[in-house]
């Protein structure tokens, strides 16, 4: 998931320098909804895994 935000913010920043702002805007924007589904999956998984009492890898 951390990839396709990568992808979605390269592509944003590619299409900033071509002068693109419309097709920027919504990569940047899909990025960032990305971004945080991203982190409220990690924030989850770690809670989960630290209430089985199992440690990390």
């Amino acid at each position: 998931m951390l990839g396709w935000t990568l992808m979605f913010l390269v592509i944003a920043v590619i299409a900033g320098l071509f002068g693109f702002t419309g097709i920027a805007g919504a990569a940047a924007g899909i990025a960032k909804i990305i971004f945080f589904i991203f982190i409220v999956l990690l924030l989850i998984s770690l809670v989960s895994n630290a209430l089985r009492g199992k440690s990390p890898r």
